[in-house]
């Protein structure tokens, strides 16, 4: 190794500081010739430089995911009009927001509008999906949220997450996982759901794009320089999320719905091409690996599978408690604290 190459970043610098060799046609300081590219922008966390340079793309499908859900929640907040609803005085900001104000905390601790403006506009409620014919809500509750504090957590947690996903993988594969896992988390969450009770929000959404990340990076397990720090940081990350689902008022079921939908839909549409395949360089290697293409096969007949059971099971108007005696407790564990609606 010299220390020209070092210095220059170049290749052989490149293998010592990341411990992973750039693959042939992606790297070429010179910038001339057919394989010549710009300068890379900063690397991602975990993916080598040469990688993170051919998946950068201009991110602005999460920023007018987040715009649409903030555009949402003043919308229902203005048709809510806590003040004249029965001419309340007690609404929060009453005297600056007017009609935007909040219910009272007693009624809504989150500031944010009725359980019967939720209802309303299109939360997940259980009846209504499975007898009302109105499977809409089981995407339109995703777009809804309790209140101003549920959406600013679910927003600044898009904008950590989804960011750097659509800058590797580009807006439509990362909206598609959004979508799809906000969908499979309502599905899940309406086999559980209390019969009189709603549910509101886009955690199951963020779920899944948290479980696209985790089977991303099992997937494209060769391009990563340093595997396991990533791997610990995103179990250790979806576990305490997890972990938080079992307070009470926190619909867990649409956390699990999503993050597993999101995890298989990662093996779909996250795949990439292996360590060392190349357009530019003719090579015998081939493009995926078998691993690679078995999970692949697999996620798709799990999603498949499990999207028709769901379905089927919501509209036939299965209770999931019922065949599952201590399923409750996975989104609520009663303790001296707090209880737990069954």
């Amino acid at each position: 190794m010299s220390n020209a190459d070092v210095e220059a970043g170049g290749p052989a610098g490149r293998e010592a500081t990341t411990g992973i060799k750039p693959p042939p046609g992606r790297y070429n300081p010179s910038g001339n010739g057919p394989n010549a590219v710009a300068p890379a922008p900063p690397p991602f966390y975990y993916y080598d430089q040469a990688a993170a340079q051919e998946r950068h793309h201009r991110t602005w499908v999460v920023p007018l995911v987040v715009i649409a859900n903030v555009a949402m929640f003043v919308v229902v907040m203005y048709y809510n009009n806590c003040p004249a609803n029965g001419g309340r005085r007690d609404c929060v900001g009453r005297s600056f927001l007017r009609r935007l104000s909040f219910q009272p905390l007693r009624e809504n601790p989150v500031l944010g509008p009725s359980a019967a403006t939720l209802r309303k506009y299109g939360a997940l409620d259980w009846y209504g999906v499975v007898h009302g014919n109105q499977a809409w809500r089981l995407e339109t509750s995703t777009w809804l949220h309790a209140g101003l504090i549920h959406l600013a957590a679910n927003m600044i947690s898009l904008l950590i997450i989804g960011i750097r996903l659509e800058q590797q993988f580009g807006f439509w594969k990362v909206g598609l996982v959004y979508l799809v896992s906000g969908f499979g988390g309502s599905v899940l969450s309406v086999l559980f759901i209390s019969r009189n009770g709603i549910t509101v929000g886009a955690s199951g959404a963020l779920f899944g794009l948290l479980g696209a990340m985790l089977s991303e990076l099992i997937t494209n397990w060769t391009i990563y320089s340093n595997r396991c720090a990533a791997m610990v940081n995103l179990i250790i990350i979806a576990a305490i999320n997890l972990a938080l689902g079992i307070l009470p008022r926190v619909d867990n079921f649409a956390h699990i719905g999503g993050f597993a939908t999101g995890f298989l839909l990662g093996f779909v549409l996250l795949i990439q091409p292996q360590f060392g395949w190349s357009e530019q360089v003719s090579s015998a290697k081939s493009k995926y690996n078998a691993f690679q293409i078995i999970l692949l096969t697999l996620s798709v007949a799990l999603l498949i599978a499990g999207f028709a059971a769901g379905l089927v099971s919501v509209f036939k108007g299965v209770d999931g408690n019922a065949h599952c005696s201590w399923c409750h407790y996975l989104t609520c564990v009663p303790t001296s604290s707090w209880k737990c609606d069954k």
